[in-house]
């Protein structure tokens, strides 16, 4: 079972608002379109194929009367209260059948796939697959699983064509996700069995006083931090519970971290 990292999900009330912030700071970032049907819209902003979703909600209501597949992510933004952040992420196969026996005998609870589709600015329709699966009584939720309808190659033809993957003002590459948790090592194993990822060695990060345990994802690494004394994990553990709450990037010109609708941004040279 090959596994790529897709995509994560950056929850906001305003997509569009979004772009011209990230283009202000010399990040390239596009409207993606509408998810018709489904009450909600996104902006997206690509490092090769790999890539953050700012997911909007263009009609709530519809959002409320439709029944949601548990452990979606449309369930799990309703269960946050629409609260901006980053909430869960995708990875990308393409035997998504495959990966559904897999994590069925993993004994996790698995629902789908099931058919999606997007309508892009330019009125093309984009296509794909999601698998959902997870844990009950899990604060930390598992990815989704997604298998897009057109291979990797022709993908990045198309997005590039589109000007969907753009050149980044830096020369950025996307590193990862990092998630504050309570056990990283527990966590990581977990993780490591159900979706037959590497884990590499843990380090102690200062800036955010903790230990972090790193799964190797193609694409994009994973990175669980669990904290050993007061900080930023601490705090967000205590507020939040388990939770992505960081970005990663290496190739900026100099060293920064800030803050973006309730998600952090981590830059490195």
């Amino acid at each position: 079972m090959t596994l790529s990292f897709d995509h994560l999900v950056h929850f906001v009330d305003e997509p569009k608002e979004v772009i011209k912030l990230l283009q202000s700071q010399g990040i390239h970032a596009v409207e993606g379109g509408v998810h018709e049907g489904r009450g909600t819209y996104n902006a997206l902003s690509y490092f090769d194929l790999s890539y953050i979703e700012y997911l909007g909600t263009y009609d709530r209501a519809l959002i409320a009367e439709t029944e949601h597949l548990h452990h979606s992510l449309i369930e799990t933004v309703v269960n946050n209260d629409f609260k901006e952040g980053f909430v869960r992420f995708a990875v990308r196969t393409s035997d998504i059948e495959g990966v559904a026996e897999r994590l069925k005998e993993q004994g996790l609870s698995v629902n789908g796939p099931v058919p999606m589709y997007r309508k892009r600015p330019d009125g093309s329709i984009i296509t794909w697959q999601l698998l959902y699966a997870g844990e009950e009584n899990n604060t930390l939720q598992l990815p989704f699983i997604i298998q897009w309808d057109d291979n990797d190659d022709k993908r990045r033809k198309e997005q590039v064509e589109k000007g969907v993957i753009g050149n980044q003002l830096e020369k950025l590459d996307f590193a990862g996700v990092t998630f504050a948790v309570i056990d990283a090592e527990k966590t990581a194993r977990k993780w490591s069995r159900y979706l037959g990822l590497e884990v590499a060695e843990a380090y102690i990060d200062q800036e955010l006083n903790a230990i972090v345990q790193v799964l190797k994802l193609v694409g994009g690494d994973l990175y669980f931090a669990s904290p050993i004394g007061d900080g930023v994990v601490a705090k967000l553990i205590t507020e939040r519970g388990e939770c992505p709450f960081q970005v990663n990037f290496l190739g900026a010109k100099e060293p920064v971290t800030f803050e973006l609708f309730n998600g952090r941004y981590h830059f490195e040279k």
